[in-house]
């Protein structure tokens, strides 16, 4: 990751509440008097250039990185990453789809509450998870649901508008149950 406002960058997988995530530990080129306003800039920056699966789900700033005597990376010095930051503001489901859509994502993800704009992999989620969630939403809304549409419409509200555009189209019910075994076999391992 470069951008003229760090100096030192290392992205790791870390362990989630759901499973390995994306930090990115940084050392900004010079203090910063405002941490949010860093991470929020830098978070835009990856956005541009990066898939959203892509993009840590955590920036963790730091006033220099931690080695070990051996001038190498003390990765078990790196503080864990505040999973508080990952959530925006809420704002509530406002329509039936997106209603279900969010209490789907809040039980798969693990979470109290997914607000309409929520991103899908900030909270956590990656390809299996976004599985778990199209077999579900597939089943409980009776309609088509391309796993494509988590990666490219990875908030409630997004998802939601792309699905009504779609129309009405219906789940092929021996896609959904072949579908629905093999996420059983995976969720069995």
């Amino acid at each position: 990751m470069e951008h003229s406002a760090i100096r030192e960058t290392v992205v790791l997988d870390v362990d989630g509440p759901l499973g390995k995530v994306l930090a990115a530990y940084l050392v900004p080129s010079a203090a910063t008097q405002d941490p949010d306003a860093l991470r929020d800039e830098l978070k835009n920056h990856l956005k541009a250039s990066l898939p959203d699966y892509m993009v840590p789900a955590h920036l963790v700033i730091l006033e220099a990185m931690p080695l070990t005597p051996n001038g190498k990376l003390d990765r078990k010095a790196l503080p864990a990453p505040d999973v508080s930051q990952a959530q925006q503001e809420y704002l509530a489901p406002q329509t039936e789809m997106e209603q279900q859509l969010a209490t789907i994502w809040a039980d798969v993800l693990k979470v109290e509450r997914v607000g309409i704009t929520d991103n899908f992999f900030e909270l956590g989620g990656h390809s299996l998870l976004a599985t778990q969630v199209v077999t579900r939403a597939q089943k409980l809304l009776q309609r088509n649901v391309p796993l494509r549409a988590m990666f490219e419409f990875n908030t409630v509200q997004a998802l939601a508008e792309h699905l009504q555009s779609l129309g009405g189209a219906q789940v092929d019910e021996q896609k959904f149950d072949r579908l629905a075994d093999l996420m059983a076999e995976l969720e069995g391992l």
